[in-house]
């Protein structure tokens, strides 16, 4: 009976310690998420002056906003910016990984090198996009060297064209988050175990060989972390497009991403709208989700 009543007075101690973790939870994301399921089903939002509603429409918000067609659109021009983003990032962070975490190498610098990668990371996702806004504009700094250099003869309008301002939203988010993707790999990387490098070694693996037979299969929970991770910070892609191209989405609404549409219904205060927007979007995140799971075999339960 002793041994028992002291393990509950242990156990009471870790119920102590996650009361924090409990409470901002329950204050900063159940709440808020309940919340945003019930005004989804009402009808509620400012017409001039007049404060329509709430008033309960069903399911009428959902049926709205796929009958629009836009969503379609605006998940779209998300996910071709994300990947645009994200296939370079992963490409440059295994290259990096692999570079920084051989120790055959013997790199001279490694600690200011992976700090360096790591700053973009550090700085503001508006300030980023308000440099990249003055660099590309028309009488910008680039448009000036190249026209110097004889390379065009008029300034490029960089934002105004659909690919260049999708190529430029999809450079910044890969500079900013490669050097946090590198760090975790990298990680991943260090933590093999040498043994099996230097068994490849003596079996004559060459390097692309230990790459894809050792490094890559056993780096997979790290990827699939890092995807599922980049998904969704992908389908969150909002400060950097939304600066850039100053809320609207031009040139003809190809850089409007899902949040900056359901932005624009938080900024005319149509609750409900956004609220169905925003449970539609936590639906496509969680099926995406599931699908790379399924995808990469991590859904697999060991018997």
């Amino acid at each position: 009976m002793k041994k028992k009543s002291k393990a509950v007075r242990y156990n009471k101690w870790g119920y102590i310690f996650l009361l924090p973790f409990i409470i901002v939870y329950v204050i900063f994301q159940l709440i808020p998420m309940v919340t945003t399921i019930y005004n989804s089903f009402f009808e509620n939002y400012l017409s001039g002056l007049t404060q329509i509603g709430p008033n309960f429409v069903g399911l009428a918000n959902y049926k709205k906003l796929f009958s629009d067609g836009d969503v379609w659109v605006y998940a779209k021009n998300t996910m071709v910016m994300w990947i645009m983003c994200f296939i370079p990032q992963i490409f440059l962070s295994l290259l990096l990984g692999a570079w920084f975490s051989d120790v055959s190498l013997k790199l001279k610098g490694q600690r200011f090198f992976k700090t360096v990668m790591y700053l973009p990371n550090l700085i503001m996702a508006s300030a980023f996009a308000m440099l990249f806004f003055t660099l590309f504009s028309d009488s910008g700094p680039i448009n000036s060297l190249l026209m110097q250099i004889g390379f065009i003869d008029t300034p490029y309008k960089f934002l105004s064209n659909v690919g260049s301002t999708r190529g430029l939203v999809a450079f910044m988010n890969c500079l900013m988050w490669f050097g946090n993707t590198t760090i975790l790999l990298m990680a991943g990387m260090m933590g093999i175990d040498t043994s099996l490098f230097e068994a490849a070694e003596v079996d004559g693996a060459t390097s692309m060989q230990v790459f894809f037979k050792i490094t890559l299969p056993l780096l997979r929970p790290i990827l699939v972390y890092v995807l599922v991770t980049s998904l969704i910070g992908g389908l969150q892609l909002f400060d950097v497009p939304q600066i850039l191209t100053n809320g609207t989405g031009d040139p003809m609404r190809s850089s409007m991403t899902l949040i900056m549409f359901l932005n624009k219904h938080l900024y005319s205060k149509n609750y409900g709208m956004a609220g169905a927007l925003s449970v539609v979007l936590f639906f496509i995140t969680g099926v995406l989700s599931l699908v790379v799971f399924k995808i990469t075999g991590n859904d697999k339960r060991k018997g």
